[in-house]
């Protein structure tokens, strides 16, 4: 698998993998939600999937594209992630807000700028993300993501009716993230 590089500076695990997920959305990813639905039939709907309908249920590629990235610009992650071993340790907070995102010209592609303040990171930094649906869910991907000054990470993060859950690997330590999707006021 590929590496790739996203970003330069001192950072704690933790916070790489927060940064790392919800770069590659996701420790917090993180994480992607439903729009917002409107009607009664459309509500009911909505606690089904995650708004973002696949091809074949009828939702073109580019549409597809344009919801999930209307839905997540400006929407804030907040929730907690976990380190796999450590049962005994509370989960830690995180929060996270992607400011854009734009489809790019390779399928399944996308670029996030996230607004990360954690530890010593405080920043928007750009990250280009494969997002991948499973059925009619999106869900964040990361394959051996190297983030220099942290490591190479790995995750997996899902979003449905308004809220992410994932996992994350960072050479032996790995872990959960799980949370609420708020989209930004439009």
């Amino acid at each position: 698998m590929k590496s790739r590089s996203v970003i330069n500076g001192p950072h704690t695990t933790c916070g790489g993998v927060m940064l790392a997920l919800v770069w590659g959305l996701v420790t917090s990813a993180p994480a992607l939600a439903q729009p917002p639905t409107t009607g009664p039939a459309e509500g009911a709907r909505a606690t089904q999937n995650s708004g973002v309908e696949p091809d074949n249920e009828g939702g073109s590629t580019s549409n597809r594209q344009a919801r999930l990235s209307r839905y997540l610009t400006g929407a804030t992650f907040t929730g907690a992630f976990t380190v796999d071993g450590r049962e005994d340790v509370a989960p830690k907070a995180e929060s996270y807000t992607i400011t854009s995102c734009e489809p790019l010209p390779e399928k399944n592609r996308y670029r996030l700028k996230v607004k990360i303040r954690y530890g010593d990171v405080d920043g928007e930094f750009p990250m280009d993300l494969d997002i991948l649906m499973a059925g009619s869910t999106p869900v964040i991907t990361l394959d051996a993501m190297a983030i220099p000054g942290l490591g190479t990470f790995s995750a997996r993060v899902l979003f449905h009716s308004g809220r992410y859950a994932g996992t994350w690997q960072h050479g032996a330590k790995g872990g959960h993230l799980y949370g609420k999707i708020t989209p930004a006021e439009k």
